[in-house]
């Protein structure tokens, strides 16, 4: 299957475009621990899968959060973009400079409560170790060859999923020509692109951070990394697009800053 890598300079025509392309079919080449809350069964709808699902709650104890979520056949994944404050290490792109590695849309606190905060591949794959070694020294200009799982800047007991775990949620939620559909939220989208969250995954259109620090698409996107590189410029991420059913894969730039969402070890 084609893989589209962009750099969200497009207009959206052709990146409608684009992602039709690169979202057409099913078939894919790619190869203290938080405490639980109680769970209750989702039944999905509007959807041919008999995937079982149901919900509970989790919190991270770096800072108290506690999250939504859903566990999805065989895989547990949180059900809400992570909100951890990753602040603290430099971030520099050509001359671009800042003191974070991750950030709300437009630089709202209030956006952050909504959508989690955007983060750098680097910041996203822990390169520098501050919670496990697995992804140390992974980031933009390098390649690494991590050890997976790797937590990443997830919560103890949970890490970043690899392109294949990814396609293992398309799998269980009915395939990927309709994973975008069930798995984005019922409200948030632009012109109509609503789904119908069958599965309560609840993605929300965030948006992503480019490299240079310009905030974009918000109503348009849903951007999550992945645990996989391609080069030492990009990394693959899973993203949903308000216009199309499908749920996407692509390369992105490394210093981009895209959303999170964690899958239980």
């Amino acid at each position: 299957m084609l893989k589209a890598k962009h750099g969200f300079s497009f207009v959206v025509a052709a990146v409608s475009f684009l992602l039709l392309v690169a979202c057409g079919d099913d078939d894919s080449d790619f190869a203290t621990r938080p405490s639980e809350g109680s769970s209750s069964s989702v039944t999905p709808q509007s959807s041919d899968s008999e995937t079982s699902v149901s919900t509970g709650t989790m919190t991270d104890s770096r800072d108290g959060q506690t999250y939504k979520t859903i566990t999805i056949g065989t895989q547990t994944w949180m059900a809400q973009n992570l909100n951890y404050a990753y602040t603290g290490v430099p971030y520099k792109v050509y001359s671009y400079t800042s003191d974070s590695t991750s950030w709300c849309y437009e630089d709202g606190e209030s956006n952050c409560a909504k959508y989690g905060r955007f983060y750098t591949w680097a910041a996203a794959m822990d390169s520098v170790g501050t919670w496990s070694t697995n992804g140390k020294g992974c980031g933009y200009k390098k390649t690494c060859s991590p050890t997976y799982p790797v937590r990443g800047v997830c919560p103890e007991g949970w890490h970043l999923p690899t392109i294949e775990e990814f396609e293992t949620l398309f799998t269980a939620v009915g395939g990927q020509s309709t994973a975008g559909k069930v798995l984005k939220s019922t409200s948030g989208w632009n012109s109509g692109g609503n789904g119908s969250d069958a599965f309560a995954f609840s993605a929300l259109p965030a948006g992503h951070r480019d490299y240079y620090g310009n905030y974009n698409s918000e109503g348009d996107y849903a951007h999550f990394w992945s645990s996989t590189e391609s080069n030492s410029d990009d990394a693959y991420s899973m993203y949903l697009f308000y216009s199309v059913g499908d749920a996407c894969l692509d390369l992105n730039y490394k210093a981009d800053g895209l959303s999170v969402r964690c899958l239980k070890d």
